[in-house]
């Protein structure tokens, strides 16, 4: 089958074996390596650029309140030139909570992304050529954005049977132009399908608590399970979250069990119109490390 792409985070203390990830898993013939913001995703994508030859990869994604547009233009022209144009620049609003902690504003997540398009785009006069605008979206409104100023569009945690639904929002040909959707989709790889499924719950925990994806997957039809969420969470009940992420919804929106299972799952979201899913490595026996090496088993043969 069509491999994958990956997703790996630049964890302080593990640069130097990251990168070496990402070389092997483009030895292995995966689609790529897309990486969130944690432990600086630009400059391992910078690393991942030198170290790698021929598959794609970027950020997934650089929060656009935390550099000036033209700042962040003249960094992603460095990588698209040094890689021959394998780098997307994937940039999203982040969430409040996140923002916060440093001391940014968010501010109108619509009107914000695209005054950061505009000027970037701009400055490619000055930079020379830049890399796909990739955008993080969830819901609707940013995903017509995209279709109107970006290169492609990155969800994480999307249902897979609301993803249809989403896509209909872009015009028919720009998924005919080599349109960029991509979906990050939290992975576990085990025989034990409930320890598995307990370690994806723990993965999402913080993402339930955030309104825009209790938003999105009220949007996508769980709107029992997120109005049950945002109850727990209105009177400090936090310990019950797990239990309030059934099966159904769990199954939608992650990967986890068998090798059997996660190769059929990946399937499907390539039925449902994601050309790159991006899988989020967790482990029930680890860390990042062993856990990408599970996944990337997965695949072999």
């Amino acid at each position: 089958m069509k491999k994958p792409a990956l997703s790996l985070s630049a964890v302080p203390g593990r640069r130097a074996n990251l990168i070496a990830a990402a070389q092997q898993a483009e030895e292995r013939g995966f689609a790529g390596i897309y990486s969130p913001s944690l432990g600086d995703c630009v400059a391992y994508c910078q690393s991942i650029a030198s170290a790698t030859e021929r598959f794609r990869f970027g950020t997934s994604i650089a929060n656009i309140y935390a550099r000036h547009p033209h700042d962040y233009a003249q960094t992603a022209s460095y990588i698209h030139e040094i890689s021959g144009g394998r780098f997307l620049f994937g940039v999203g609003v982040s969430h409040d909570v996140f923002n916060a902690s440093l001391g940014l504003k968010t501010g109108k997540p619509l009107s914000d992304m695209r005054a950061f398009a505009e000027t970037y785009l701009k400055s490619e006069k000055r930079v020379g050529p830049l890399p796909p605008l990739i955008l993080a979206t969830l819901r609707k409104k940013m995903l017509r954005l995209a279709g109107e100023v970006a290169g492609g569009a990155v969800w994480a945690n999307a249902a897979c049977s609301h993803m249809p639904s989403s896509l209909a929002e872009l015009p028919a040909d720009k998924l005919d132009r080599d349109f960029f959707v991509g979906n990050m989709i939290p992975t576990c790889v085990s025989d034990d399908r409930e320890a598995a499924a307990n370690v994806l719950r723990r993965v999402l925990r913080m993402y339930v608590q955030l309104p825009n994806y209790q938003n999105y997957w009220i949007e996508a039809g769980y709107e029992d399970e997120m109005k049950a969420i945002q109850a727990a969470v209105a009177d400090g009940a936090k310990d019950q979250l797990d239990a309030l992420m059934p099966e159904r919804w769990l199954r939608d929106v992650t990967l986890y069990g068998s090798v059997a299972e996660v190769r059929e799952g990946v399937e499907r979201w390539y039925d449902a119109g994601v050309s790159t899913p991006i899988l989020v490595p967790s482990s029930v026996n680890g860390g990042q490390l062993k856990a990408l090496e599970e996944v990337m088993a997965v695949f072999e043969g």
